[in-house]
């Protein structure tokens, strides 16, 4: 097999770990002039999956990366695919009582769509939701930026944003949206119970409708020159700030 087949790529050794662990590796291709105890452990791991192994010159990995830090390891795994409203119904039924939930409305970079689906796997959030329309979906470059994320956090796209938070709302979640304008800190609210955190698109910030269904708006409060964050960074401050307090609450 080779990557000119389809799949997507996860470089990097912890990246690739963390692939072979959570199934869904096609193939996996090391540096055949590296010999050392971490991809002799992703061989092992890969062995004891069923994963075919393949030793390839650096060039090829290289090429494979477009240059990126692929540390000698390369999976290739099957392309994840969105999830759709059924799906997001069915996985808050299954969840926990308190989900996280992050919401990226009009998000389009998919550089930051793979950042925010790496966040909220590292946050633990349930699920990360998004228009189908004039919006990322789940490119071979978000993909990649994802780090594996991509196959472990639920990527649903909705028909219309509006109406799944208003769906939420009726669940008993919080819909809290990121506005630089809004007179709340972030910091100061409560973030341990049902919720989901809104984010808006890279120039124009939160949407009208869905500004309007949200229970609440909230800033990330900026000390210095510039007027706003990059959505990804304020994805995963927002995320983590979340994940601080239930951490908390549960100590």
């Amino acid at each position: 097999m080779t990557h000119a087949e389809g799949g997507a790529p996860v470089m990097g050794i912890n990246a690739v770990r963390a692939a072979l662990s959570q199934g869904g590796v096609r193939e996996l291709w090391l540096d055949r002039a590296r010999r050392d105890r971490r991809l002799s452990e992703l061989v092992d791991l890969a062995r004891a999956a069923g994963v075919p192994v393949r030793q390839q010159d650096r060039c090829a990995l290289d090429e494979a990366t477009a240059g990126g830090n692929h540390q000698g390891a390369l999976a290739w795994t099957q392309a994840p695919a969105a999830r759709g409203e059924a799906d997001l119904d069915q996985l808050l039924a299954s969840g926990p009582a308190d989900p996280l939930l992050l919401v990226l409305d009009g998000v389009t970079d998919p550089h930051n769509l793979g950042a925010c689906l790496r966040c909220a796997d590292g946050a633990g959030a349930l699920a990360v939701i998004a228009p189908r329309d004039r919006a990322c979906g789940l490119t071979a470059t978000a993909v990649k930026v994802a780090s594996g994320a991509a196959a472990s956090v639920p990527f649903v796209q909705v028909t219309n944003l509006a109406r799944t938070l208003a769906r939420l709302q009726e669940r008993g979640l919080w819909v809290i949206g990121l506005a630089g304008e809004a007179d709340a800190s972030l910091f100061a609210l409560e973030l341990t119970g049902p919720l989901a955190l809104v984010l808006g698109s890279e120039g124009q910030g939160l949407r009208r409708l869905t500004r309007k269904r949200c229970d609440q708006l909230a800033a990330l409060p900026l000390r210095g020159q510039v007027e706003s964050l990059n959505v990804s960074v304020s994805a995963g401050i927002c995320l983590y700030e979340a994940l601080r307090q239930r951490l908390a609450g549960a100590a």
